[in-house]
């Protein structure tokens, strides 16, 4: 039996058309004001560079900050290899404060996907220098806490005034930054280093072919070093698609969307040996007995389900609807309070 699902959110790529990406921003915005008006307790953007999906999750939440009041607002997660750690935390920090710290930043590092053929744009004089080892993300970490990033102080003229750290300075962001993990190494760093772990259905099979087991090994190693032990904060991302309102015609679109996507979840993939989990779709009385047996979902309290890539506007509202209002409940979930 799973732990109480305390906390559920939802994650989503945010598509659009390159030719006309406003209206898909926007659908974007539209999903997470539905998410806080259905009660979720928190929104994700994924983040996607050089495709048709948000490149720059943190100025969009930027926006839904302005037009939502309570949901938590996250990033899983911004790959640190395509930032500079010190304009990001201004950013982050920004974000923090206009949002009334309701962000939860989710980072990762390793070189940029496609790195040989982006680098030339992304690090045209340093790109064989740059460092994307956790060293970048001890660098975010240290800026969103205050450390020094100036040796002076006072003003350079009659109205500059100068701040020895990032500004602003958003207390507590730090505290709530989340590491992608999807390794035993990866998961043990995060826990030494007091991070929140972000689980999601992509992992790496390292001491076994199912992903489950695999994924709650992962999560018992991240406590098992983190200073807060079995408090430390772990989440898991599934994609999920109940099926409860959903008409004829969005159910055989969801059916053949899993089913081309099943074949993956076969074993591992790659000389990297990658496992992804299996898309969960029927009713939420069927997912809910799936999850309920799932023995990494069982070390969680909160979830972030992440909405498919391809579907329309009004695909995830059914969806969201349907998780907010069956899902979440059969799973001891209940809505926040406007």
């Amino acid at each position: 039996m799973s732990a109480h699902l305390r906390r559920m959110g939802f994650l989503t790529i945010g598509l659009f058309d390159g030719a006309d990406p406003g209206p898909g921003h926007e659908s974007t915005l539209r999903i997470i004001e539905l998410g806080e008006q259905l009660g979720f307790d928190s929104a994700w953007l994924r983040h996607r560079h050089v495709q048709y999906g948000i490149s720059s999750p943190v100025a969009v939440l930027a926006a839904a900050s302005q037009r939502t009041s309570r949901i938590a607002l996250g990033t899983a997660v911004i790959p640190l290899g395509w930032e500079n750690p010190l304009r990001l935390a201004e950013d982050l920090a920004t974000v923090d404060v206009l949002s009334g710290g309701r962000l939860n930043p989710g980072i990762s590092v390793g070189p940029p996907m496609h790195f040989d053929a982006v680098k030339d744009a992304l690090y045209p004089d340093t790109a064989e220098q740059e460092d994307f080892s956790y060293t970048r993300v001890e660098r975010l970490l240290g800026f969103l806490r205050g450390d020094r990033v100036a040796d002076f102080s006072n003003g350079e003229g009659f109205f500059d005034d100068y701040s020895q750290r990032v500004e602003p300075h958003s207390p507590g962001l730090a505290e709530r930054v989340w590491y992608g993990g999807g390794s035993l190494r990866s998961a043990r760093w995060a826990g030494e280093h007091g991070l929140n772990l972000l689980s999601s259905n992509v992992i790496r099979a390292e001491e076994a072919e199912d992903f489950a087991t695999v994924q709650a090994g992962q999560i018992r190693l991240f406590r098992e070093h983190h200073p807060l032990g079995e408090k430390a904060r772990a989440s898991q991302g599934l994609v999920v698609i109940p099926t409860d309102s959903a008409t004829a015609e969005q159910r055989a679109r969801y059916e053949a969307y899993v089913a081309k996507r099943t074949p993956r979840t076969s074993g591992p993939q790659g000389p990297g040996r990658v496992m992804f989990a299996p898309d969960l779709l029927g009713s939420s009385a069927q997912i809910a007995e799936l999850l309920l047996q799932d023995p990494a979902f069982a070390l969680v309290s909160e979830v972030a389900f992440a909405l498919p890539f391809t579907f329309e506007h009004e695909d995830y509202v059914q969806i969201l609807t349907d998780i907010a209002t069956h899902l979440g409940p059969a799973l001891g979930w209940g809505p926040s309070a406007p």
